[in-house]
């Protein structure tokens, strides 16, 4: 199998990149619970296992990926042969020496094959290059394999967002330190 190599995106990716599949399947969930009483409120999070496996619709238009790209600080993606099989964007332009990773994409055929965390790692670099000492990932609540792959690498859950997406889906935001 060739190596997968990391490269900043160009404007020529951009079709090739909304063309990839970003939907899902889980069997799982993150399900949210918020408990309130008098002078305090908390949410609890909880996996739950579903009765069937359900699509995981993509939490943001996809053809909006063309127009938005060059808003983040940087965009990389990963190609396997001469193939451009997934990207993720990032920034660190949100909170003072963290980097910020969203938009986490492979492509269907090439799942399971170690594409994300090589993105994520490449990620991890890139911000400790820009000085920052801090990665957050961002996810949809219902993605549980990116739940799943930001725990295998040492990301903890920092904090969630309801109703953070257009689809008002809730956002889970998984962090950790870098070296």
């Amino acid at each position: 199998m060739p190596e997968v190599r990391i490269r900043p995106a160009v404007a020529t990716d951009l079709p090739v990149l909304m063309a990839i599949n970003h939907s899902c399947t889980s069997e799982y969930v993150w399900q949210m619970d918020v408990q309130r009483e008098e002078g305090q409120a908390g949410a609890i999070f909880r996996e739950i296992r579903l009765p069937r496996a359900v699509v995981v619709h993509y939490p943001r238009p996809v053809e909006t990926l063309a127009d938005e790209w060059s808003r983040r600080t940087a965009m990389l993606v990963a190609v396997l042969g001469e193939a451009q099989v997934g990207y993720l964007r990032l920034t660190d332009k949100v909170i003072p020496q963290t980097a910020w990773i969203t938009d986490l994409v492979v492509a269907s055929a090439a799942r399971r094959k170690g594409i994300a965390t090589t993105l994520i790692l490449a990620a991890q670099a890139w911000a400790v290059q820009r000085k920052n000492r801090r990665a957050v990932m961002e996810m949809a609540s219902k993605n549980c394999a990116a739940i799943r792959l930001a725990q295998k690498m040492g990301y903890e859950f920092c904090g969630y967002n309801d109703h953070y997406y257009l689809t008002q889906d809730i956002a889970l935001f998984f962090g950790r330190a870098l070296k």
